[in-house]
């Protein structure tokens, strides 16, 4: 497959395993995330595979569209970076909440914008990852708010975004994904075993993201098997 997919969030977890998924398909993959030297290491046997530091705390505008610029249109953008603070409500901080909307809502919109310009101008498909915990109607859990909360922002931009856009060639969906066996379940539910690896789940959202911008726009679509 010719396609450049861009992946925000690729250095562990799904994130990791989507790098590997559409690198095996033959797509040209740039991955960002703070852990570039992870992200060198672990993709170092694919050729197909680029790497570059971002920080949602922080993004570099600049930085970020030159790195864009060199690799011609952008087919795929997939947002999966996140970041769990687990804490009950009343002990949550100010940098705790500020912290956890920055990477999980704000600092995707901003790189999300700033991608418009190198987005295929033909057909290009944004999917947001977002979290069951932030799914309207979905069960909730003590010591996420700032977590569900900032991924429920998400899903939000998703569809607001797509009601600008919804003219245009670029779509947009988010998925809210379940359980899933990563290091950050472990930290949100200490012990629980998911039926699902990160692999799984990689395929998953690397098909929804090929076939599915074409049929849908503006959908927050729940992926899980279990509660949590």
């Amino acid at each position: 497959m010719n396609k450049t997919v861009v992946i925000i969030g690729g250095s562990t977890g799904i994130g990791k395993a989507l790098v590997e998924e559409a690198a095996k398909d033959g797509c040209k993959v740039v991955c960002f995330s703070r852990s570039l030297d992870l992200m060198t290491q672990s993709f170092a046997a694919y050729d197909n595979v680029v790497a570059h530091h971002l920080d949602l705390e922080a993004v570099d505008k600049d930085e970020f569209e030159s790195v864009l610029k060199k690799y011609g249109s952008i087919d795929l953008l997939i947002n999966n970076a996140g970041y769990l603070v687990n804490k009950p409500f009343n002990e949550l901080t100010t940098t705790d909440l500020i912290k956890s909307f920055q990477i999980n809502a704000v600092g995707i919109m901003e790189v999300t914008k700033y991608a418009l310009p190198y987005l295929n101008k033909a057909f290009s498909h944004i999917v947001n990852i977002s979290s069951m915990g932030a799914f309207q109607g979905s069960a909730k859990f003590s010591g996420l708010t700032a977590y569900a909360s900032s991924k429920a922002a998400i899903c939000t931009f998703t569809e607001v975004f797509a009601e600008e856009h919804k003219n245009s060639s670029i779509k947009m969906n988010c998925l809210c994904l379940g359980a899933v066996q990563t290091a950050m379940l472990e930290k949100a539910f200490p012990g629980f075993k998911a039926e699902i690896q990160p692999e799984d789940m990689a395929f998953y959202i690397y098909d929804f993201a090929n076939k599915q911008g074409r049929f849908l726009n503006g959908k927050i679509i729940p992926v899980s098997l279990t509660t949590p």
